[in-house]
């Protein structure tokens, strides 16, 4: 043990730690969801489709080969929601993260592999930018489960109300596109919602917080929303952010849904916009 302990301390580079625990997550996950337990009908599930379905929610990617709602079970489905959470956190993020929450003491190793992980510019409080990072993401999550409930639990009652209000929350703070309205029409996305205005916002909003990123949030209240003041990094990403919102959504309003009502077209444009960036939503139907 000792003398793996060494090789690996000689040999183990943080982008090769970070590569390899990222590997090992999706495994992990895929191998929960080929269970019975993790399947609607609780038969094995494919191992293929469960690791695909794995990669694509550790990858925040949201790309489905099975229906989320009604192919996995609700322990599938918790399994989906940790690899997202995980997945938007990252890995090492997520390590850290457990450390610091048991009072283990973060060593130097950690801490570099850690900077690596985010990109953070230098070691120094990384501790601190990672509970900030914890802190936020908790609080963002919960604001925008909150704000989705109403309109959920109206929908599918209390219990399954909140729940998918969560589940939603958490999917698109991590850009995910992983959805639960296949209990209207499999595979169908946000396509029952695309003239909810609240749903609309709400998604949008956390689709832009979370793909910000926070370092750009760091940065914003560091330097208390001074724009001149940010790192070059952060301004390049906000103004990216500002022109692949705004373009797209003048293509859709005065292209894609000319002929639709305001409401209609301006709810459709500015969701369209939003999410293709990353996110993998959609509440128009693409395949017309």
């Amino acid at each position: 043990m000792t003398s793996l302990r060494r090789y690996l301390k000689d040999h183990m580079s943080s982008f090769r730690t970070i590569i390899i625990c990222f590997l090992l997550l999706i495994l992990t996950g895929a191998v929960l969801l080929w269970l019975p337990i993790s399947s609607a009908d609780h038969t094995f599930t494919s191992f293929i489709d469960a690791l695909f379905t794995s990669a694509s929610a550790a990858c925040v990617t949201g790309l489905v080969v099975v229906d989320t709602a009604t192919g996995w079970s609700v322990f599938g489905k918790m399994i989906l929601l940790i690899l997202i959470q995980i997945g938007g956190l990252g890995v090492i993020t997520a390590i850290i993260a457990t450390q610091v929450l048991t009072g283990r003491k973060i060593g130097v190793i950690a801490r570099i592999t850690m900077q690596d992980s985010v990109s953070a510019p230098q070691t120094g409080g990384i501790v601190r930018f990672t509970l900030f990072f914890l802190s936020g993401t908790a609080l963002i999550e919960l604001l925008g489960a909150l704000m989705l409930m109403p309109v959920f639990i109206s929908d599918f009652g209390p219990l399954r109300g909140v729940m998918y209000s969560i589940f939603h929350s958490v999917s698109a703070f991590c850009n995910a596109g992983f959805d639960l309205m296949g209990v209207n029409e499999q595979f169908s996305s946000l396509t029952a919602y695309a003239l909810n205005i609240p749903v609309n916002l709400i998604i949008c909003f956390l689709i832009i917080i979370g793909g910000l990123g926070f370092l750009t949030w760091n940065d914003l209240l560091t330097r208390k929303f001074r724009f001149r003041r940010l790192r070059l990094q952060s301004k390049i990403i906000l103004i990216s952010t500002l022109f692949l919102i705004l373009l797209p959504f003048l293509f859709f309003y005065f292209h894609e849904f000319r002929g639709l009502p305001e409401k209609n077209r301006i709810l459709l444009s500015l969701f369209q916009a939003v999410t293709p960036r990353t996110a993998g939503f959609n509440t128009a139907d693409l395949s017309v």
